[in-house]
């Protein structure tokens, strides 16, 4: 598997990972007041999710631009 092919499933992976916390924060939110003290904690969790996802696409991107 080549270094590309590697990050193209990392990028995978990541964006199942975004859009499962993505989904959590929905559905808590359909919820509410229940499960208020977990908002903060899943918003985190979201935040860091599509950072990580737009670190690693940046990175393929890099990667393709200098090949």
């Amino acid at each position: 598997m080549s270094d590309t092919e590697t990050i193209r499933s990392e990028i995978k992976k990541l964006s199942a990972k975004a859009m499962q916390a993505k989904m959590d924060l929905h559905d808590l939110s359909e919820e509410l007041p229940i499960g208020v003290d977990t908002v903060m904690e899943i918003a985190q969790r979201v935040r860091d999710s599509y950072a990580a996802l737009d670190a690693k696409r940046a990175e393929l991107k890099a990667m393709e631009t200098s090949a």
